[in-house]
């Protein structure tokens, strides 16, 4: 999951380190380049190239660092732009982009990464819970790309479009995009169909029924996806709150207060309280804290590690649910942060766990926004339940083992869970 704090005294470390990667790198092409005397390419860099060699002469290399070679880094560069047949694929951001992924990706660790400044953007839209575009679940039906799930109430909707209409053009002028889209991969089309706020794109659907493709023009708006939601249920002589929470993202917490409210609204005529974590990615480390202090009134929720020091992170003392029974959905999409909040209310005030094993992610990355507008997401500690164990690749075993069946209309591990309270 990821720390939302500001840039931590590593995350600075990391910054700087990869400033003076890429200074390094900029200094050997410019030796690299005039050794080889490619005149015309020096002039066309120009006096940018000069900008920033200047400011590298400036900068210090960091001590034990003195003696890395980039010289075959800046061979293969060459080559690929002296030989490479379609030149038109050589990009300099992207290979630097390139380079940096490579870079994090040799410490094998999944969850350190470089995100390019577009891949950035679409991750903090992902965590901030909105967006500008749609507002169409994309998928495939049949192999081909579809609008699985429009949004209630979306532009989209809106403008008629249907659940299960196959998009096999889109249109964006702004955008100089006017494109077969049959075959694209889910990120080209969320890529292409997502836009700025009040910009049209022409969607070409077809449509079970209707004999022709047709065209609908969509004029894009914020899209806000709820991490949070309840449904109050009613099965087996009992009456519950169903709060599904589908990410720890910057919305949560107002959500999961108006939910809260509600509850507490309703609290003399509901049975207890089912926490639905099912396919729940993670998110932000301290809104988990928060969430599960609802349960928790005093003690750890949760004990984190880094390279010095063991921090115990203690319930915040809200605590509002407290009395109320509680049981827990979590399955193989459970993970980081939810695994955080379903262990602690397991082991702090026995909550049962129904459905399957989650996922095992037991680590903290910061996120850090780096000069490019590109990001870096570092592990810098990881976190143990307050019984001791740490999860990581082995999850959290379901206490009530309740298996999904996705051939029946009934949702058999909510059953089970409201069955428990």
């Amino acid at each position: 999951m990821i720390k939302k704090f500001k840039i931590s005294y590593i995350s600075n470390i990391f910054l700087a380190l990869i400033v003076l990667f890429l200074g390094a790198f900029i200094e050997y092409k410019y030796q690299y380049l005039s050794r080889y005397e490619r005149i015309n390419e020096a002039a066309v860099e120009g006096s940018s190239e000069s900008s920033q060699l200047s400011k590298i002469m400036a900068a210090t290399i960091p001590a034990g660092k003195e003696n890395i070679n980039f010289d075959t880094f800046w061979e293969v560069w060459s080559i690929l732009e002296k030989t490479y047949i379609d030149q038109e694929k050589i990009d300099s951001n992207k290979m630097v982009d390139g380079a940096i992924a490579g870079m994090t990706s040799s410490l094998e660790d999944p969850y350190t990464m470089y995100l390019s400044p577009k891949d950035n953007e679409r991750s903090g839209q992902d965590l901030a819970g909105s967006f500008y575009g749609v507002g169409i679940e994309l998928g495939y039906i049949d192999g081909f790309l579809a609008a699985v799930a429009p949004l209630n109430g979306s532009p989209a909707v809106l403008a008629g479009v249907e659940a299960g209409d196959y998009i096999i053009n889109v249109k964006d002028v702004a955008k100089n995009i006017d494109e077969d889209s049959t075959k694209w991969s889910l990120t080209k089309a969320v890529d292409t169909i997502r836009g700025p706020k009040d910009s049209p794109v022409i969607l070409t659907l077809v449509r079970k029924g209707v004999d022709q493709p047709f065209d609908i023009t969509v004029n894009r708006g914020e899209i806000i996806v709820e991490s949070a939601t309840l449904k109050f249920v009613e099965h087996a002589g009992k009456r519950v709150a169903h709060v599904t929470l589908s990410r720890f993202g910057e919305r949560t917490t107002a959500e999961w207060d108006a939910i809260v409210t509600e509850i507490l609204a309703q609290k003399d005529s509901i049975n207890g309280v089912v926490l639905d974590m099912r396919n729940n990615p993670g998110g932000f480390f301290d809104v988990s804290i928060d969430i599960a202090s609802e349960f928790i009134e005093e003690g750890t929720v949760v004990t984190q590690k880094d390279r010095l020091i063991e921090q115990n992170f203690a319930a915040r003392g809200q605590a509002r649910l407290k009395d109320m029974p509680l049981e827990v959905l979590i399955n193989r999409g459970s993970a980081s942060a939810s695994e955080i909040v379903a262990g602690a209310v397991r082991d702090r005030i026995g909550a049962k766990l129904i459905g399957e094993n989650s996922f095992g992610k037991g680590t903290v990355q910061d996120r850090i926004i780096l000069s490019n507008g590109g990001g870096l997401h570092v592990t810098v500690a990881k976190w143990l339940l307050p019984a001791g164990a740490w999860i990581h690749h082995e999850g959290i075993p379901a206490d009530i083992e309740v298996k999904a069946n996705s051939e029946t209309p009934e949702d058999e591990q909510l059953l089970r869970a409201i069955e428990e309270i």
